[in-house]
């Protein structure tokens, strides 16, 4: 009763959107078919069965005929519902040329899969990401199931959560459903996991056979590793014995001791760099020098960190932690809310280290920077700064150590 009720509804809210603009004198050969009339028209494809009553039939074959025209200029969510919609009722040609077009702008990744770019506005419901991703997954399994990129798609659903939370239960229940209803089934078939480490003596980890969702882990002894371990080999088996059997992901971590400023930056999807710059003061007004590899410093200078924050992703929840050299302190002693370049974080000064806690970071590149000044005489390590997404600890960063002297 509820679903008849429905669609009597959405049918006669056509009719009233045609009247409207017949009262307005629009032209009805133009781009009438909105986002609202899109989803509507979407929404009644999905159930075939019901006619379309008298009264509304010729603001339906309006808005169809008109949303088939100007597609186009639709977002690739609206995009999705009309090539749907069309296919539904007929018009698989239009269908099709809608997902060849979509494929032509569509970003292909090695790690990330295939997804397609939105400007980060998330306040309107078709720009959602996760939701437009879910339904044009399902417009590509629906009008070309056979399509090999199904599954390329459905990686971006798993790498975007990895580093991110699906915003909504509407979402989490698109995602869901694009996952286990579309595509290769990657939970029925049983698969095993291999990691090799090296090629002269390899050390091999073996799983167990899991339904899709197992979790191997392997830990070498530091007196174990030896230089080609570097190469590490990772292969998952299906049922069948053929490799490459559904998705996966994996980490490796390498922990050690050494001094701090030999330190070295790490390269992973995030790059971090530290850079101490010397304000002086000229006729100019201040001025930032960065600082030479061996320039000596004097009590009382005032220095600058400038830290540049590269990420290939979105990211949700993330630390950023830099630790101060001892001979220094801080200027801004007073912890925060910041809004800098139109980024939004919380600062917070510590005794040892000034940290930066954000709820969200688009990708690119990112810069932040706060003063110290120059407080004793010696040489000390500046420390190193660390990037960690705090629910996925696999996407991590440190900078490179550094030395200052102050004399």
């Amino acid at each position: 009763g509820i679903i008849t009720n429905a669609i009597a509804y959405l049918q006669k809210r056509l009719a009233e959107d045609l009247k409207d603009l017949e009262r307005n004198k629009s032209d009805l050969s133009g781009d009438i078919a909105g986002d609202l009339q899109v989803q509507c028209l979407y929404t009644l494809s999905g159930f075939p069965e019901t006619a379309i009553e008298p009264s509304a039939r010729r603001a339906y074959d309006v808005f169809r005929r008109q949303a088939a025209k100007w597609w186009p200029r639709r977002q690739p969510q609206l995009q999705a519902m009309t090539a749907l919609m069309l296919h539904r009722t007929g018009d698989s040609k239009t269908a099709k040329a809608i997902l060849r077009s979509l494929k032509e702008y569509a970003r292909r990744d090695s790690v990330l899969g295939i997804y397609w770019p939105y400007d980060g506005f998330r306040g309107y419901w078709s720009d959602a990401p996760v939701e437009t991703q879910a339904m044009l997954i399902q417009a590509f399994a629906e009008i070309d199931p056979g399509d090999a990129d199904i599954d390329r798609m459905r990686e971006w659903l798993l790498a975007q959560k990895q580093t991110n939370r699906w915003e909504s239960t509407r979402a989490t229940a698109e995602a869901c459903h694009a996952l286990l209803m579309t595509g290769t089934d990657w939970l029925s078939a049983d698969r095993k996991a291999e990691i090799q480490l090296g090629h002269k003596q390899p050390v091999v980890f073996k799983g167990s056979e899991t339904n899709g969702v197992g979790y191997l882990k392997g830990v070498v002894d530091g007196e174990k590793i030896k230089a080609d371990m570097g190469e590490i080999r990772v292969s998952v088996t299906g049922s069948d014995r053929k490799e490459n059997a559904g998705t996966g992901w994996g980490a490796v971590h390498w922990q050690y001791f050494e001094h701090m400023d030999r330190i070295t930056a790490s390269a992973s999807p995030l790059g971090l760099k530290k850079k101490f710059f010397i304000e002086r003061k000229t006729d100019r007004g201040p001025v930032l020098e960065p600082l030479a590899e061996e320039e000596d410093l004097k009590v009382g200078d005032k220095l600058v960190v400038r830290i540049e924050l590269r990420i290939d992703r979105d990211l949700e929840y993330v630390h950023l932690k830099d630790l101060r050299a001892a001979g220094t302190e801080p200027v801004n002693v007073i912890s925060g809310y910041r809004w800098k370049g139109g980024l939004g974080y919380y600062e917070s000064t510590k005794d040892a280290s000034t940290n930066f806690f954000f709820h969200y970071i688009p990708k690119g590149t990112h810069v932040f920077e706060y003063p110290l000044f120059v407080s004793h005489n010696g040489r000390f390590s500046a420390g190193i700064a660390t990037v960690e997404c705090m629910y996925a600890p696999e996407f991590r960063a440190h900078s490179e150590g550094q030395t200052l002297r102050v004399r």
